[in-house]
């Protein structure tokens, strides 16, 4: 199964990012601030990996508004990993027909899919790449969230930029 969004011009400014670390559990969330636009889907599209590993996407009136990183997959770690400069500014709208539900409708879908991590040495840049398609473009979606999408708007990747280390990591 893949996931087509609805792309819409941004308004504003991107939002900014919180970023939590559960330090029990290393699930990192990062969470759009502001809140979403009425009526549309809410829930969870929970993205899993062929490995084990999970990533969940938080959305809010039809709008992804965060990320949720539950089982992390291995990262491999780049030296010249660099995340794209120029992302057009945009909203990303789960339509409530992808899940056959109507408008307000609350929903968890569950996507099995590849899903690989690549980050810089520091791991403050994350890039998750989900099944083997090529993305298009890449998409701001929140100051520090960037989202890759194919030439049909299906999602094939997630950016998490400046995520602060893990609590006791030096």
């Amino acid at each position: 199964m893949k996931i087509s969004v609805q792309r819409a011009p941004a308004t504003g400014e991107p939002a900014a990012v919180e970023y939590r670390w559960d330090t029990d559990t290393a699930i990192l969330t990062a969470s759009v601030a502001g809140g979403a636009q009425p009526g549309g889907m809410s829930g969870s599209v929970e993205l899993a990996g062929n490995d084990g590993s999970w990533v969940i996407l938080d959305v809010k009136g039809g709008e992804i508004r965060g990320v949720e990183v539950a089982v992390w997959p291995d990262v491999k770690k780049l030296p010249s990993f660099r995340a794209p400069e120029a992302a057009e500014p945009a909203s990303l709208l789960v339509p409530p027909s992808s899940r056959g539900g109507s408008s307000g409708t609350v929903a968890v879908m569950q996507v099995d899919t590849t899903l690989i991590a690549e980050a810089d040495p520091a791991e403050r840049n994350i890039h998750f790449r989900l099944g083997s398609g090529r993305p298009a473009r890449t998409v701001r979606i929140a100051r520090d969230i960037l989202v890759d999408l194919d030439a049909s708007d299906t999602l094939r990747g997630i950016w998490l930029l400046n995520v602060p280390p893990f609590p006791g990591d030096s």
